[in-house]
C-alpha cells in the first residue's frame, strides 16, 4: 500500500477501502459482497510488517489488513485515483493515511 493524495492505494494506484462491519481482525465481506468489494489478497510469500497484518478469509485465502482492518478494492472504481466507494452505505471508507 502507498499513499496517493490522502488515501491509501495498492501497487496499481487503486484506492483501498475498509468495512465498518469487520471486527476482531476478521472479514465480514464474503460471497456476493466480496464480488463487489474484492479483498486485497496476499500473494506469494509476502510478510506482514509495521501496521500491516494478514488475516484468513472464510474461503481459505489470505487478505491484507492495516491496523487490524482488512483491505478491499471497490469493483466500480475504473482507474487509479477513483474513490467512488468512499462512504458507500455509510459503512465503506477509503483508507486515509
Amino acid at each position: 500500500g502507498k499513499m496517493t493524495g490522502d488515501v491509501m492505494t495498492d501497487s496499481a494506484g487503486m484506492t483501498l477501502y475498509m468495512f465498518d462491519k469487520d471486527a476482531g481482525g476478521k472479514s465480514a465481506c464474503n460471497g456476493p459482497c466480496a464480488a463487489l468489494w474484492p479483498p486485497l489478497l496476499v500473494t506469494g510469500d509476502a510478510k506482514a510488517s509495521g501496521g500491516w497484518s494478514i488475516v484468513a478469509r472464510d474461503d481459505g485465502t489470505k487478505q491484507w489488513a492495516f491496523k487490524g482492518k482488512p483491505l478491499y478494492h471497490w469493483s466500480k472504481d475504473q482507474k487509479p485515483g477513483d474513490k467512488t466507494g468512499d462512504g458507500f452505505n455509510g459503512v465503506w471508507h477509503a483508507v486515509k493515511g
